[in-house]
This record gives C-alpha cells, sequence and structure tokens, in this order.
C-alpha cells in the first residue's frame, strides 16, 4: 500500500531531501544538492519566493520507507500576473514504480484543483532560475550544479499516465580547442566603437554586487519573451545575489556597459561543481568547502549559466564582447570543456549564438503537462 504524507517538520523536510541520495546512491552521473542549501531554498522563512508562491512537499511511502517525493507549486506571480493557470510540481524523484509516480501527481491536481488552476505543468521550480526537466537523453552524461538528473523511467511514466510534453530544452558541450576566435573578435571592436560599448571584467565578488541589481533588470527585460518565463520579485533577487554570487568565480562573469557605464549585456559562467559536489555528497563539514573551493580555482570545465542582452541591444552583436573576454579568460585558465546548461529549442535567437563554436547536443530534457479535470 502507498501512503502520501505532506512533509512539514524539518525531520521530514530533511527526509524529502534526502531521499535522491538513496535513489541515485550508485549513480556516476548524479550530482547531489547541498542538503543544507536545499533546506534554506524549501524555508518559508528564508527564501522570499513565498511572498507570491506557495509550496507543498509530499513524501510517498511503502512499508514505512520513502519511494517517491514530489513539490506541487503555486507561483501567483505566473498565475495572477500573467494570467497563466499553471499548478507547477518540481524536485520530483521516485522508484520505478508508476502507481507511486501516479499518487504524487494526484496529489499536485488535488491541489490545483482546489486553487481553480487549469493545467500542471513540470519538473520545475519556483521561477526561471530553477532547475528545469526530466532528463530524456544523456543519461550517461555527468548531471551538474543546475540540472536534475534521473532515471529512463520517468518519462515512461508521465507518457503512461497520457502526459504530454510541454517544453523542450536542449543541452550542449563545446571542447574549447573548437572555439575559434576569428567568429567574434573582429565584430566586437566594430560593436564596441559602433555603439560606445566596453567590457567589464572582474577580480573579486563585492564588485559584482555593485551591477547585480542592473543585472537582474537586464535578465528580466531580455528574457521575458520567452515562454518560461516568470518575474522575480526584489527579494528574490537579494536572495540570489546571496545565495549564488559567492559560488561564481569572479573572473567568469563578463558585463557589458555603455557610455553612461549602464549594463547592457552579461553573461555568467560557473566553475563545473559536478565532481565536488559528488565528493562532498550533500555535507559542506567537514571537508566540504575545500572540495568547492578547489573546484572554484581549478576546474577544466566551465559552465554557461545566463547570458542576457538588453532587446534595444539585441543583434547588435553585444555577445560578441562577452565572448572575447570569456575566450580570453578561458585560454588563460586553460580551459578544456564549455558545457551549456537547458535551452528552450524554442528560443532560436539563443542558439544562434553558438552556431560557431562546434556545440555537440549531449542531452535533452522535458516538462511534461497534463489538463485538471
Amino acid at each position: 500500500m502507498i501512503t502520501i504524507k505532506e512533509a512539514t517538520s524539518k525531520k521530514e523536510l530533511k527526509a524529502f531531501v534526502k531521499f535522491p541520495f538513496t535513489l541515485y546512491k550508485n549513480s556516476k552521473y548524479w550530482v547531489p544538492p547541498i542538503i543544507a542549501e536545499e533546506l534554506r531554498t524549501f524555508n518559508k522563512d528564508i527564501n522570499p519566493v513565498f511572498k507570491d508562491a506557495e509550496a507543498y512537499f509530499f513524501l510517498a511511502y511503502k512499508n514505512n520507507t520513502v519511494v517517491g517525493r514530489i513539490a506541487a507549486i503555486i507561483n501567483w506571480l505566473e498565475v495572477k500576473g500573467q494570467n497563466e493557470p499553471k499548478m507547477r510540481f518540481g524536485w520530483f524523484d521516485v522508484i520505478d514504480d508508476i502507481e507511486v509516480t501516479k499518487v504524487l501527481l494526484d496529489k499536485v491536481h488535488e491541489i490545483g484543483k482546489q486553487k481553480q488552476l487549469k493545467y500542471v505543468e513540470g519538473p520545475v521550480g519556483f521561477s526561471n532560475l530553477d532547475k528545469v526537466g526530466v532528463l530524456t537523453e544523456g543519461f550517461d552524461q555527468m548531471g551538474s550544479m543546475i540540472t536534475w538528473h534521473n532515471h529512463p523511467y520517468y518519462a515512461e511514466h508521465f507518457k503512461s499516465l497520457d502526459y504530454s510534453v510541454g517544453k523542450t530544452y536542449s543541452e550542449n558541450v563545446m571542447e574549447f580547442k573548437n572555439i575559434l576566435p576569428e567568429f567574434f573578435s573582429r565584430v566586437q571592436n566594430m560593436v564596441k566603437r559602433r555603439y560606445q560599448l566596453r567590457p567589464l571584467n572582474f577580480d573579486n565578488s563585492k564588485d559584482i554586487m555593485n551591477y547585480a541589481d542592473e543585472m537582474f533588470d537586464v535578465f528580466s527585460k531580455s528574457h521575458s519573451v520567452l515562454s518560461s518565463f516568470v518575474e522575480i520579485n526584489k527579494e528574490q533577487r537579494e536572495y540570489f545575489k546571496n545565495k549564488f554570487i559567492s559560488f561564481l568565480n569572479p573572473e567568469y562573469v563578463k558585463f557589458v556597459l555603455d557610455k553612461d557605464d549602464k549594463v547592457v549585456g552579461f553573461g555568467i559562467v560557473t566553475p563545473s561543481y559536478a565532481k565536488a559536489l559528488q565528493k562532498i555528497n550533500g555535507r559542506l563539514f567537514p571537508l566540504g568547502f575545500m572540495h568547492l573551493l578547489n573546484a572554484k580555482k581549478h576546474a577544466k570545465t566551465v559552465t554557461f549559466y545566463l547570458i542576457g542582452v538588453l532587446p534595444e541591444y539585441q543583434n547588435k552583436g553585444v555577445t560578441a564582447i562577452i565572448f572575447e573576454e570569456f575566450h580570453k579568460t578561458f585560454k588563460a585558465k586553460n580551459i578544456e570543456l564549455c558545457v551549456r546548461g537547458p535551452e528552450l529549442d524554442d528560443n532560436i535567437a539563443i542558439q544562434q549564438l553558438w552556431k560557431n563554436f562546434k556545440p555537440v547536443v549531449n542531452k535533452r530534457r522535458c516538462t511534461f503537462k497534463k489538463n485538471i479535470v
């Protein structure tokens, strides 16, 4: 018999966070989250997303053993502000038992019906800065800090339960040796002169913080046209700044400024923390910080995390300036592999940015959706 229980206590939420550690215990490709950070994400007193969102965390049990989990999420900025009657679900993990998947999803539908929403879609997080999608190809590829990994049977469960594919995403790898700077070096010099732009590089995280609010403005304006976009409130901006900027290597953050020193574009790359996170297995103590710091300084693989350009500067070659700066930094640090995180397949503009970099698709993922009846 399968029983479902909402995780509300600290002990239950910890069980919610730790379930994947059992499910993927023998996986070479799953990248564990930091347990303390996951718990902070779900803490309504800490994460300001709950100012505009609700979330319910459910555990499935068989024989008093956890066999699945799911987070049921409503982002009211999306529902009311964008008139999008979506019931979200995320942090979905399950054993290979379709009945467990069904009862977990039934709870999401139940809440969605209570809230008078029209359809369910996931796995997604609270916003565009969270992880997204069920992995459908690339199960033998290393995961990352910014993606969910899952077993192949997940997609089969959704299909068997009559869920349809929602949004599709691709991930790519690019060998640094194949990235030829002539595709952007000449262009970026012309763009700088024509539009009076200049690159801004960083040596420390404190200086990044001085431009972080402008960066979020550019992010919102440049991504608002995407089908998955949800606005991020001011409190969330502060939360993300404090949560993520410390993980960034300042050398891997590139801004482009106009003649008035206003941010018109940016690119953020993270060192690959995958192997370090596997070593520390969710815990920062006693040696976790050391492994993360080592990866931050010495990782030879990097992940393109975010890139954005103000709409009025798009298609004007601003990204050539960003790529020129990244290329110089990557060459100096002997970077070997560049990885692109999940990008919407219908985002043709972003795909065009990489056409001369010889990207190879190594993973595909998607969301699944179903009407609430």
